[in-house]
C-alpha cells in the first residue's frame, strides 16, 4: 500500500476511534449501569486511553473551568501545548483518584481492586497481542490510529471550556459550574458526528442525562463556528486566538457568582 494510502487510513481509522469510540464511550460511560460503563470501558481500549473512565467522570467534571482541570485550556494556551498538558495530567491525575479512593476503603493500591493497575496491564496485553499477532508494521499502525482517536478528543477537550473560568466564592471553592463555563454550538453537522456533545453545558449541567435529549441554552457562549470548524481553526493558533480571544473576554464578563 503506498505511504499516502497508509497515512489516510492512519487518519480515517483515528476519526472513528475518536468519535465513534472515545465519543460514544464518554456517554456510555455516564450511564449509571455496569453495563454500560464496561462497554465504555471495552471502547477505550483500542485508543488505550482507558483512564478517560476515572478522571473524566470523577476529575473533569468536578474541577472544570478551574486551574486544577487538566483538560480545561487556559486563554492564550496553544492547542499543541494543551494536548500534551492534558494527556499526561489526565493520566496522573486518574492515578491519584484511584489511590484516594482505594485508601478511603482500606485497600491496596497493588491489587485488582486499582483500575488503573488493571487497565495499564489491559493495554500492554493489547498491544502486545498486535504485535506477536500482526508483526510490527500493523502495530505502529494500530499505535498511530490510537494517538490520532486521542489527539481528536484531546482537541474537542481544547475548544469546549477554552478560557472559561469558575470564580472562586468566599469560601475559597469555586462556584457551582453553569451554563456559561462551556462553549456550546448548535451547528447540525457537528451535533451529528459528536452525538450532541456541542450541547456541552447541559452536558455538565446533568452528566447523566442521556445525549439525545441534551437541551441548546442560551445563556451559553457560542462558538462561532460548529465543533468540526473549531477544531480545525485551532490548529492554526493565530487564527484561533483571533477568533476566540475577545470572546473569552466577552464571556467572562458576564460570570456572575451564584
Amino acid at each position: 500500500m503506498p505511504f499516502f494510502e497508509v497515512i489516510g487510513l492512519v487518519l480515517s481509522v483515528g476519526t472513528v476511534l475518536g468519535t465513534n469510540g472515545i465519543n460514544v464511550a464518554h456517554e456510555l460511560g455516564h450511564r449509571m449501569d455496569k453495563g454500560h460503563q464496561l462497554l465504555s470501558k471495552i471502547l477505550l481500549l483500542p485508543e488505550l486511553y482507558m483512564h478517560f473512565f476515572i478522571e473524566h467522570n470523577k476529575g473533569h467534571h468536578k474541577h472544570v473551568a478551574t486551574d486544577a482541570d487538566p483538560a480545561t485550556s487556559r486563554l492564550g494556551q496553544n492547542v499543541y501545548h494543551f494536548w500534551w498538558q492534558s494527556v499526561t495530567g489526565s493520566w496522573v491525575s486518574a492515578w491519584k483518584i484511584e489511590k484516594d479512593r482505594l485508601q478511603k476503603a482500606g485497600l491496596s493500591i497493588w491489587s485488582l481492586s486499582n483500575e488503573m493497575l488493571v487497565y495499564q496491564v489491559l493495554q500492554l496485553g493489547w498491544v502486545a497481542a498486535i504485535g506477536l499477532y500482526f508483526g510490527t508494521k500493523p502495530l505502529i499502525f494500530a499505535l498511530a490510529c490510537a494517538l490520532v482517536g486521542v489527539l481528536l478528543l484531546e482537541t474537542v477537550n481544547y475548544i469546549e471550556h477554552y478560557g472559561l473560568r469558575r470564580r472562586l466564592l468566599p469560601s475559597g471553592r469555586p462556584e457551582p459550574v453553569l451554563p456559561i463555563h462551556s462553549w456550546n454550538s448548535n451547528h447540525e453537522l457537528g451535533r451529528i458526528f459528536l452525538y450532541e456533545l456541542t450541547r456541552h453545558s447541559d452536558h455538565h449541567y446533568k452528566a447523566t442525562r442521556k445525549y439525545q435529549v441534551l437541551r441548546h441554552m442560551d445563556e451559553s457562549p457560542q462558538l462561532p463556528l460548529g465543533y468540526p470548524g473549531s477544531m480545525l481553526t485551532s490548529l492554526v493558533p493565530p487564527l484561533w486566538f483571533g477568533l476566540m480571544n475577545k470572546r473569552v473576554e466577552e464571556a467572562r464578563s458576564k460570570l456572575v457568582i451564584q
